[in-house]
């Protein structure tokens, strides 16, 4: 993390089931995992982590919450083929 907080402003790094971990200078943030019923296929799973986090970040949401979504979006992802979602992330973001 040392590293990470030299060479970067902010930095979000997945670790797959176990959820993620963003680091923003002295800050650091853990993600859970969102929780599955079944793993399909992981393809796009970090592109819509990234879609997730950039969303909340660009609307001005704290770290949590931006990880937060990060991992809803690609939880949701991994539980179908192919990488675009079948559900509306909207919605789901709002449960």
């Amino acid at each position: 993390r040392a590293q990470i907080r030299k060479d970067w402003k902010i930095a979000a790094v997945t670790r797959s089931e176990k959820g993620s971990v963003i680091v923003r200078g002295d800050e650091t943030v853990v993600i859970k995992a969102t929780a599955i019923k079944e793993l399909v296929d992981t393809t796009g799973a970090g592109d819509l982590y990234a879609a997730g986090f950039l969303h909340g970040y660009t609307q001005g949401r704290d770290l949590q919450t931006c990880g937060d979504l990060g991992s809803l979006a690609a939880g949701l992802v991994i539980q179908q083929i192919g990488r675009r979602p079948q559900q509306n992330l909207r919605k789901e973001a709002k449960q």
